[in-house]
């Protein structure tokens, strides 16, 4: 995978108008924006850019208008608060077809070091399917463009590859540099031992990520619901939790290639465990704990045990390099957060390069207020699994090379 990309340190952006994809697809409640995290995480490359006598054009989806223009999904709350976090005005162009009149006039009148801000790309239908009349709107409007949009880095649409075709030089911004250096590098040269963790509820959603990790990885951890239909592959009673039948061989599979490679595999030796999932999710539970050969048929598994807790923050400490995807069980319930928040501590205590792959993983390791003690946290859920897959990202392949 050659990563070395052009990137907003290696351009002259001086009196040039520069198209930026940045991820603004922020929550929204009533007009009002939720969690700016991926405002401000947005912020080095806006600020490089205008710093260096740009003119800057945003551009972000948010949500899922599906190719016509919804006033709940404009992208005019983000344009304010951005304004506020720069502490220069974020000229708003309200364009329902995205490059219109507005974003014409706006970017016509631009002086060097300014800033606009399109409207929500997928309000145009071509967006989603990268079809060209969408990127050449977007390619003349610019000079340079800039993709630093990892969270969807790893689809093909008009805003981050369709319109990288069209312009002479396509850079990459300092949070998608950042997530090659840390995702891609990890995957492709870590420093070992190198330690992955794999959670979430299902193997279906992991199946490349599972095979190509083991190759890479030294140790291979595997906790969360899809545990349980490894722990069944190998015959274990698994109650009445989270299965899936059809891919008992695949388990079997992988258990043995991992020997094979002669890699570890660690699977839960003991599971947190309930009579029946809490409704709301986080309603109080009667958990008990049981080793993986003596679950009981009328329980059902929903989160890793002490036991086992203590053996994956084992694992993790000798570590290197560590990867995490996924939480450890429900970890939106109080109780059945035990273990991913062990999981979590074991790898702020560690010196290793702690790398969490977005998602619901990046999500814990925020609530739980680890977020700082980490190496690095992705920002694309998505992205940064289909990069553990070993997969190129069209994204970043669409980005010019060094």
């Amino acid at each position: 995978m050659a990563l070395n990309k052009v990137s907003v340190d290696d351009i002259n952006v001086s009196g040039k108008r520069v198209l930026c994809r940045c991820d603004f697809n922020v929550p929204l409640k009533e007009g009002k924006i939720t969690d700016e995290n991926r405002l401000v995480a947005a912020l080095p490359t806006i600020k490089k850019l205008i710093a260096d006598g740009g003119k800057v054009i945003l551009c972000s989806h948010l949500g899922k208008p599906k190719g016509e223009p919804k006033p709940e999904l404009s992208l005019a709350p983000v344009a304010a608060r951005l304004t506020e976090l720069l502490g220069q005005e974020v000229k708003f162009a309200a364009d329902p077809e995205v490059v219109g009149p507005n974003a014409k006039a706006a970017v016509e009148a631009m002086k060097d070091g300014e800033v606009i801000l399109l409207e929500n790309t997928r309000y145009r239908v071509e967006e989603t399917k990268n079809g060209e009349a969408f990127s050449k709107d977007l390619a003349s409007l610019c000079d340079i463009f800039v993709n630093d949009a990892f969270g969807t880095a790893h689809r093909a649409h008009c805003s981050n590859v369709g319109v990288s075709e069209l312009v002479d030089t396509a850079a990459v911004g300092y949070l998608m540099q950042k997530e090659i250096d840390f995702l891609g590098n990890a995957v492709e040269n870590p420093v070992r031992p190198f330690v992955a963790i794999l959670g979430g509820a299902k193997v279906a959603d992991k199946l490349n990520v599972i095979s190509n990790l083991l190759e890479k990885c030294d140790t291979l951890i595997i906790g969360g619901g899809m545990a349980y239909t490894f722990l069944k592959a190998q015959g274990n009673e698994i109650g009445k939790s989270l299965v899936d039948d059809s891919k008992l061989d695949y388990c079997k599979e992988m258990i043995a290639k991992a020997e094979k490679l002669g890699k570890k595999l660690l699977l839960p030796v003991d599971s947190a465990t309930i009579t029946d999932f809490p409704n709301p999710i986080d309603a109080p539970v009667d958990v008990e704990v049981y080793e993986s050969d003596k679950m009981p048929a009328d329980r059902e598994g929903c989160d890793i045990g002490p036991k086992t807790a203590e053996l994956f923050a084992d694992a993790v400490k000798s570590a290197k390099t560590v990867v995490w995807n996924g939480p450890m069980g429900v970890f939106e319930n109080p109780t059945l957060a035990e273990g991913t928040i062990a999981v979590a501590k074991a790898l702020a205590e560690t010196d290793a390069t702690t790398i969490i792959g977005g998602g619901d993983s990046a999500a814990a390791v925020n609530q739980l207020g680890f977020g700082d003690k980490m190496s690095h946290i992705s920002t694309g859920g998505g992205a940064s699994l289909e990069f553990l897959e070993g997969k190129e990202l069209p994204g970043v392949a669409a980005a010019t090379n060094k």
